[in-house]
């Protein structure tokens, strides 16, 4: 089938969008990328979707007027990324959305009650008249379980090992792990989210320059900086990172609220801002080598590292002190473009969903059971599946 993937992280950086080929049947898939395209938020939109994630700042009116609005932006983005596989959209089987995650309730013993992802799937079937799945995180909670990191069980697919132990780092908004036991039995897979991942440097980046900055631009902020280690120290005693998994975070613990506290706490310290940006860079980093050593069974030979956080050459360099002797690699190194990674993600789990095969992994979750996960929205044509 050709599917294409659509994702829009915590950071609301943009929208990724990939166009695959996928052969195969699980646990032995094949992928291959035909194109990708990523596409920045208009700074209007950033700041719809930014303030529809703080409680009590968009209604009802406007978070249903930004669920349709991000539906046009997703279809857009499909018919773009089609375009640019040299493709016509009636060549297209499926499309695989995450959607925006807007809110992601979790309660202080770390259960998950609800979870919301903006992006109407109607929408992007009716503009590219392609079959859509949509909302996946919803069926897993409804099964008890985190709704997240869903992307486990397409690690555990594309990237798990024979004989070494690896742990597929990613670092969007918030950092997820997932650990992938050597061999190819599925219940040893452990996942969850460690952390801050860019959310924190990236406001720091912002505040440091007034605005000039989005993010951390090839870590140069933070190699001018220095570390305040007994800061990170502090930051690093709170209770999420004891928590054991499953376990999943967003903007409700790592928002707007802990980052105005780290850096009026970092200010009375006598940080300058450039020190700021080291200090959350460091956090991110000790975070994940910390969850490591607190929950991994057992220490990694290889850790594999996408996202954003990938292209950052001061995180890259804490995190390879942090976690020696692993061997700390990034996706392009294994032959996979770390930016299109979770883009790809959703759309094998669009192409596991509509072949009728569960995409979530209990051991990594906490659901009861193994479920399908998703909702089809059909798109223009008729016919059967697969």
């Amino acid at each position: 089938m050709i599917v294409v993937g659509l994702m829009s992280g915590t950071s609301a950086d943009g929208i990724d969008a990939a166009v695959v080929e996928i052969t195969g049947v699980s646990p032995h898939l094949e992928v291959r990328m035909l194109a990708f395209r990523s596409t920045a938020w208009p700074s209007e939109m950033r700041r719809r979707i930014l303030r529809a994630c703080q409680p009590g700042q968009a209604g009802a009116d406007e978070l249903c007027r930004l669920n349709f609005d991000l539906g046009e932006a997703f279809a857009r983005a499909a018919l773009d990324a089609i375009a640019a596989a040299g493709l016509e959209p009636d060549q297209v089987d499926l499309i695989g959305s995450h959607g925006q995650t807007v809110w992601h309730e979790v309660d202080r013993e770390g259960r998950v009650h609800s979870t919301l992802q903006l992006g109407e799937a109607a929408v992007i079937a009716e503009r590219t008249g392609v079959p859509t799945v949509s909302d996946f995180r919803a069926r897993d909670v409804a099964a008890g379980g985190q709704g997240a990191p869903l992307i486990a069980y397409v690690d555990w697919l594309l990237l798990r090992h024979p004989t070494r132990a690896r742990a597929i780092q990613n670092i969007g908004g918030i950092a997820n792990v997932t650990y992938l036991p050597p061999g190819d039995d599925p219940d040893g897979v452990l996942a969850f989210d460690t952390g801050p991942g860019n959310m924190l440097i990236d406001a720091a980046a912002a505040r440091a320059t007034e605005g000039a900055l989005t993010f951390d631009q090839d870590g140069e902020l933070a190699a001018r900086g220095r570390v305040d280690e007994a800061l990170v120290s502090e930051w690093l005693a709170h209770p999420y990172f004891r928590r054991p998994p499953p376990k999943s975070t967003g903007r409700e613990l790592f928002g707007e609220v802990f980052f105005d506290s780290a850096w009026a706490r970092a200010r009375a310290r006598g940080l300058e801002p450039a020190d700021i940006v080291a200090s959350l860079t460091a956090l991110t980093a000790r975070s994940i080598a910390d969850a490591y050593r607190r929950f991994l069974p057992r220490p990694v030979e290889e850790v594999i590292v996408g996202g954003g956080g990938a292209r950052n050459p001061a995180l890259m360099r804490m995190l390879r002190q942090a976690l020696a002797p692993a061997r700390v690699m990034t996706h392009e190194d294994l032959g996979m473009d770390s930016d299109a990674k979770e883009a790809i993600a959703f759309a094998v789990l669009a192409y596991e969903t509509w072949h009728g095969r569960p995409g979530n992994l209990p051991s990594v979750t906490g659901a009861r059971r193994r479920v399908i996960l998703g909702q089809i929205t059909p798109g223009a044509r008729e016919g059967s599946r697969g």
